[in-house]
């Protein structure tokens, strides 16, 4: 069984949104301190590095993190490529086989240097939604920080998405999985008021 990791690594100087909250992890305790144990103490967004969107990140009226189901960041999932493109549609999945997958992760390759963050990025069209919701799928996921374009504050992406039911993983990193089908396994913390959660997202070759 090969586990491929698609997680950021996360450390102090990982990359946020311009203005959010930056990643922080210090030793409050040391085993020196203490005499038996480190304890250490983190502060970050909750949409730092790989991490999923809940509802309530742009709909007041929204699920929180707790409220989502956990099978849909568990299961069968396709990788499909759309490098060199300012947008992603439909067109993208001409020819692609969704019969056997709820979930499609979009392999952009446009965030080159994950140690900042990046100036533009290719976008989720709208329409794309109603189609992802045709064939079934109920996640997506992108290499991205974001669905939408990054100046973006009407966040059609993330309306589009959210009303065909279609779960949002963001952050993912790609660069080791080529395109093709996985098992997908990227649960959030159970964070009961959160508008997010930061994860560990691995893809898992199919036998």
């Amino acid at each position: 069984m090969k586990i491929i990791d698609i997680s950021q690594p996360l450390h102090n100087g990982t990359p946020v949104w311009p203005g959010d909250t930056p990643f922080s992890f210090s030793l409050n305790w040391t085993k020196e301190d203490t005499g038996s144990v480190n304890v250490g103490q983190l502060t970050m967004s909750a949409h730092t590095g790989t991490h999923v969107d809940a509802p309530f990140h742009f709909d007041n009226e929204g699920n929180r993190i707790l409220d989502l189901p956990l099978d849909r960041y568990i299961g069968p999932a396709v990788v499909v490529s759309v490098g060199h493109s300012e947008s992603i549609g439909p067109e993208h999945l001409t020819g692609i086989d969704l019969t056997s997958v709820k979930k499609v992760l979009f392999k952009t390759d446009a965030w080159k240097d994950k140690e900042s963050f990046p100036e533009s990025i290719p976008s989720i069209r709208a329409e794309l939604a109603h189609f992802l919701k045709e064939k079934g799928i109920h996640l997506v996921g992108v290499d991205l920080p974001s669905v939408d374009p990054l100046d973006s504050k009407e966040l059609d992406a993330h309306h589009a998405l959210h009303k065909n039911d279609i779960l949002i993983l963001e952050g993912i990193v790609l660069k080791d999985a080529v395109p093709g089908y996985y098992e997908l396994y990227a649960m959030p913390l159970p964070l009961k008021e959160a508008d997010g959660s930061p994860v560990r997202a691995v893809l898992v070759e199919r036998e």
